[in-house]
């Protein structure tokens, strides 16, 4: 039988599954309507959850199958912290007349995922990442069609699981593959098997295919826009960073550690793929009026730029990879928070021109959104800018100089679209703005936060040194 104490590297996923239990019973007892104690008690224990796991560590259990590094470890802390974030938008949301009575399950699927994640990226096993792939997946159907009775939201989680159950067959067949070629799921026993035949070949791009998914990358993202669409704007803020940073890590994980011999291949499959993603991306993102979809647009881009540091294929890139997440949530987070806000004041008005003239009335608001969006085009001194010049740093340091030309050249491309939400904001007259208002303590306290991410995380070198140094 198992020591319980050689569990302790699992520390993370065990204190997030007592954490869910906590909210489970504390939904079943506490007397309705109890949507402000469950959003108190769940973000209290998320962050006793953060402070828990900060010291970060590195070791094996169950043969292989589950390996905590220091860099899975600080991957968590992350997504944990940008799942607070979320939380503390939530409340206004959920008070609502028809989701108050259904707060406990949305902190219970948002956690389910996160628990997924969790498992994917500290997976040392294919078998393991494809469960906590499925567990990040499933929860995330229900949470997309939480409005159920609006169309578009109904309509989003069908596209969704659709698009999911696709990708992940998709996935699980390349993987057979692997297997039935190679004998083993483990990560470190792959290398050795893999020898570049083409039966291999076809497993590594079905694998790529399924997380491409995931990732919102082209030609895989024509359900993004109509999931951002119609799921409710919390849960369109923690799919477009929460889900997409683990995805990411594992991704560059995988191919570091198992595809290595096939170096050249991914090389030139992701080349591709970044220069697609993040062209199209701009292209429809100009196009539209609907924010939540223009976020689809933009997280899809970013998808592009994240897979700059995984194509570098290098220590470099992994910490660049972790770094762009830490600013893609805060900056990312602000702007839904924001969008979120302002929704709830206007009866679910999201179109650009709700924003028209909103400098007049709620100044405060649009400072958060503008500095939020500068940081998401990478226009300096903001932390966007940073990450991006990292991850450019990283691709172009092994070699692959044209490709960070092309994502360069559409950084100039994005400028335009962010500042249309900008001018909309200070400089688009309008007789009638949304009249001012004042948000929840919760609400002001993540945008601040985010706020002072935006800001700090670029000037503040030591976040990326200290990130460097796992």
């Amino acid at each position: 039988m198992m020591n319980i104490t050689a569990l302790f590297p699992m520390q993370a996923e065990i204190s997030l599954a007592v954490i869910l239990i906590i909210i489970l019973l504390a939904d079943l007892i506490l007397k309705a309507p109890h949507h402000k104690a469950l959003q108190t008690l769940t973000c209290t224990l998320m962050v006793v959850q953060l402070i828990l796991n900060l010291v970060p560590e590195n070791q094996e259990l169950f043969g292989g199958m589950y390996n905590s590094t220091t860099m899975a470890s600080v991957v968590k802390t992350i997504l944990t912290a940008g799942t607070l974030l979320v939380f503390m938008q939530s409340g206004r949301w959920l008070s609502g007349e028809d989701t108050r009575h259904k707060a406990g399950e949305f902190y219970l699927l948002t956690l389910s995922t996160l628990l997924g994640m969790y498992f994917m990226v500290s997976a040392g096993s294919f078998i393991l990442f494809y469960v906590g792939l499925e567990l990040a997946s499933i929860p995330m159907v229900c949470l997309i069609a939480f409005d159920k009775y609006r169309h578009h939201s109904a309509e989003a989680g069908a596209k969704f699981i659709l698009s999911s159950m696709f990708s992940s067959a998709l996935m699980l067949y390349g993987l057979s593959l692997v297997y039935g070629t190679c004998g083993t799921t483990y990560f470190a026993d792959l290398p050795q098997a893999l020898t570049g035949t083409p039966l291999q070949l076809m497993a590594m791009v079905f694998f790529f295919a399924g997380l491409g998914f995931k990732l919102s990358l082209v030609p895989f993202h024509m359900w993004t826009p109509d999931a951002y669409q119609g799921a409710p704007t919390p849960v369109s803020g923690y799919l477009s960073v929460i889900s997409k940073g683990a995805a990411a890590f594992a991704l560059m994980n995988i191919l570091l550690k198992v595809f290595t011999p096939m170096t050249e291949e991914w090389g030139l499959m992701l080349s591709v793929t970044i220069v697609l993603t993040i062209t199209i991306a701009n292209v429809f993102a100009i196009l539209q009026q609907d924010l939540k979809r223009f976020m689809a647009y933009s997280s899809i881009s970013q998808a592009g730029y994240i897979l700059l540091a995984v194509l570098a294929g290098s220590e470099q890139g992994m910490t660049a990879l972790v770094y762009y997440i830490v600013v893609y949530i805060v900056a990312n987070l602000a702007v839904f928070g924001v969008i979120g806000a302002v929704e709830q004041q206007t009866n679910g008005r999201v179109d650009r021109e709700a924003y028209n003239g909103l400098y007049q009335t709620n100044p405060k608001l649009s400072f958060v959104m503008t500095l939020a969006l500068f940081s998401l085009a990478g226009i300096p001194p903001f932390a966007g800018f940073f990450s991006k010049f990292f991850v450019f740093a990283s691709a172009f340091h092994t070699g692959y100089w044209l490709v960070v030309f092309l994502a360069l050249v559409n950084t100039i491309i994005s400028l335009y679209y962010y500042l249309l939400i900008v001018k909309a904001m200070y400089i688009t007259p309008n007789e009638h703005p949304v009249p001012a208002f004042r948000s929840s303590a919760l609400m002001r306290t993540s945008l601040v936060v985010c706020l002072i991410g935006i800001v700090l995380l670029g000037i503040c070198s030591g976040v990326y040194q200290w990130i460097d140094k796992f």
